[in-house]
């Protein structure tokens, strides 16, 4: 076991880097720290792989010590129905997303716990399940029904919570992407939807408008085709 004096002292570090202005950026996204990550990832550098350490950061409950867990630890260490409680306890954005990408899509359970998530009715953790289907979708598309999650977006996406109904237009938005056979059903549906159609999207970068992003990516991948 990590010794609770290294987490102490972890924890004055990174409180130390507290930054007030990084704090209200982040808290306008739902986050609750002010630790810039560019610094945070160096941490992690320093420290390397080391689970009982990341488990007893995660313990804490401190937003800004769960993400510096979640960049040491093992995640093939994890077990099934561990990963589950720390999903459903990760509710700041960073630390829900930073959990699905950098360890469950790792994880030998990330398959159960993508058809559980996604039943779930808490719509935080069905989102989770939704990430990790869109990764399906770009990743490894065999034995996933195309036409049926389709018609599970087409009928929930518009009256969905905010993060789940982000979490199912990205999956659409893949499905357009990378299948052409599922194509203009998908951008159909993004259409009549309308969601996110008027999201503000900076200056060269891509909306999160399922037609626009389907047919840009679409057209960026042709151009680069000899």
């Amino acid at each position: 076991m990590a010794e609770k004096t290294v987490v102490a002292e972890l924890l004055a570090e990174l409180a130390a880097l507290e930054d007030p202005k990084a704090r209200e950026v982040n808290e306008r996204h739902g986050d609750d720290h002010g630790v810039n990550l560019g610094k945070l990832r160096a941490i992690a550098k320093r420290l390397k792989t080391q689970q009982e350490l990341a488990r007893e950061l995660w313990d804490t409950g401190d937003t800004a010590a769960r993400l510096l867990a979640l960049l040491v630890c093992r995640p093939k260490a994890f077990e099934r129905d561990e990963l589950d409680a720390m999903l459903r306890a990760a509710r700041t954005p960073k630390v829900h997303d930073w959990l699905v990408n950098y360890v469950v899509k790792k994880s030998p359970h990330a398959e159960d716990l993508r058809l559980a998530w996604t039943a779930d009715r808490d719509p935080v953790v069905a989102s989770a399940g939704w990430a990790l289907t869109t990764d399906r979708v770009a990743r490894k598309p065999e034995g996933l029904d195309l036409p049926a999650l389709l018609d599970v977006i087409e009928a929930e996406m518009k009256d969905a919570p905010d993060r789940l109904q982000w979490a199912m237009n990205h999956c659409l938005a893949q499905i357009g992407i990378d299948h052409a056979e599922h194509r203009a059903r998908a951008v159909d549906i993004g259409e009549r939807l309308e969601v996110l159609k008027d999201y503000p999207t900076p200056p060269n970068c891509t909306s999160p408008f399922a037609p626009t992003w389907i047919n840009e990516i679409v057209r960026r991948q042709e151009q680069l085709v000899p």
